[in-house]
């Protein structure tokens, strides 16, 4: 059966609706999507929070990659529903189920504090959201079948941004996509931060489909530019801060040390959930048993592990001390940053688990990117022009990574305390280290 006919068949006899505070009611008139999201794997994200470490940064920030989950492909009902109404030439309407699945399923390969914990293991979000789709032991998969055989391979094919249609993986994945638009704002809602609020029903009324992908009208130019501002102060303020980070730096190395003594079979207490990944043997059964209380469980056991190191890393996440940090110019403070590291490695720390450098940068907009497609405006007589050729504002943002690099240590080593002899020791080195990179930097910005 093709999936415009199925499409058609498989409309609920009353729409469901889920209440949210970002976008209202979100609309399910599909039992496909109902089922989808009643399926085990996707109501495993309402156990995955949507921030990760940031939550310890801002404490409302406890929304889930459930919701998050929802209102991407909320978003990209509405604008489904108005390229049916509007451009009945350009779009093409089979396309609407692949592209609901994909917005909704984009984000399933989640796991507890995604991206730290990606790193122990050597694998990506993507990836399992794919294996999760593929694999014919999910519910996801049986769910997805239903409407042909191929399905589940072409709503994967959307998030390797394979699929044929651009403008399915555009409205999925591009420079403004449902899925930017979405956890910009409820992000920005749950964290208390403004900077994310841009005007969703304005760039929701310009955007347009046209032959190559996706584009907005010109007269929308300014709402864009908006939304390209709120990403570039999200990232700056809320995704980037320091304290976000330095719990982020404290995980990672707690997990770094407890898959250590796992494969030197000295991990007390033994948490058997986490096996797979520390011995690298891993099935996607093994991988959807995870979430964010099964990873804080583990790290509660640990603060009375037998090993130092781990349960005074372990005793610092659980009770939210995470390494503090001081920004450095990569190129030229280097040769001090590893002075201090030696500082620390020399008295009773180990330098590999107790200092960590933590660089963070984002690319606001960029018309070059190769791998994602650049905004057009589409101009009264149909021929388009790159953004930021239009404006100004999106020009100077354009092409310029933005962010820091920081050397993160134990708190106390950054603290004036003279009780301390050891600390003190260290004090000296990184007084003079701050005034070297900070007002030296005042004094000279364009050093070298």
């Amino acid at each position: 059966m093709s999936a415009d006919r199925f499409e058609r068949i498989d409309r609920l006899p009353f729409e469901k609706v889920f209440k949210d505070p970002v976008h209202d009611y979100i609309h399910v008139r599909h039992r496909i999507i109902l089922d989808l999201i009643d399926t085990k794997e996707f109501q495993r994200l309402r156990r995955i929070k949507q921030l990760g470490t940031a939550q310890f940064t801002f404490h409302g920030a406890e929304h889930s990659r459930f919701s998050h989950s929802l209102g991407v492909y909320e978003i990209t009902r509405k604008i489904v529903d108005m390229f049916e109404r509007n451009y009945p030439d350009e779009w093409d309407p089979s396309m609407r189920l692949v592209t609901l699945c994909a917005a909704l399923l984009h984000d399933l390969g989640h796991g507890p504090f995604s991206h730290t914990f990606e790193k122990i293991i050597g694998s990506d979000h993507e990836k399992f959201t794919t294996d999760i789709i593929l694999s014919e032991e999910t519910e996801i998969h049986e769910v997805l079948s239903r409407v042909s055989p191929d399905f589940p391979n072409q709503v994967a094919s959307v998030i390797t941004k394979e699929h044929e249609n651009p403008q399915v993986v555009q409205l999925i994945s591009s420079q403004i996509d449902a899925d930017r638009m979405d956890y910009l704002q409820r992000d920005a809602f749950f964290t208390g931060a403004t900077y994310g609020a841009f005007d969703l029903s304005r760039i929701l009324r310009v955007i347009r489909p046209y032959e190559n992908g996706i584009a907005f009208q010109y007269q929308g130019m300014h709402a864009v530019e908006d939304y390209i501002v709120s990403r570039f102060q999200m990232y700056m303020q809320v995704y980037f801060h320091p304290a976000s980070r330095g719990m982020e730096v404290t995980l990672d190395r707690l997990l770094y040390r407890a898959k250590f003594l796992y494969q030197e079979e000295k991990l007390y207490p033994h948490f058997s959930l986490l096996d797979p990944f520390f011995k690298d043997d891993y099935t996607i059964e093994d991988y959807l048993r995870l979430d964010d209380s099964v990873l804080q469980t583990a790290i509660n056991l640990w603060t009375t592990s037998d090993d130092a190191y781990l349960s005074e890393l372990s005793t610092m996440f659980l009770n939210r001390r995470p390494f503090k940090s001081v920004a450095y110019d990569k190129g030229r403070d280097e040769p001090i940053i590893e002075k201090l590291r030696d500082i620390v490695g020399n008295l009773k720390y180990d330098k590999e688990l107790f200092t960590r450098i933590n660089s963070s940068s984002d690319l606001p907009y960029d018309y070059k990117l190769k791998s994602k497609t650049p905004i057009h405006l589409m101009q009264a007589d149909g021929t388009l022009i790159e953004l930021s050729e239009a404006s100004p504002i999106v020009k100077s943002l354009s092409g310029n990574l933005h962010g820091d690099h920081r050397l993160y240590v134990p708190k106390e080593f950054l603290e004036n305390n003279q009780k301390n002899k050891e600390v003190s020791m260290f004090q000296e080195d990184y007084d003079e280290f701050q005034k070297y990179i900070v007002n030296d930097r005042i004094k000279n910005p364009n050093k070298n």
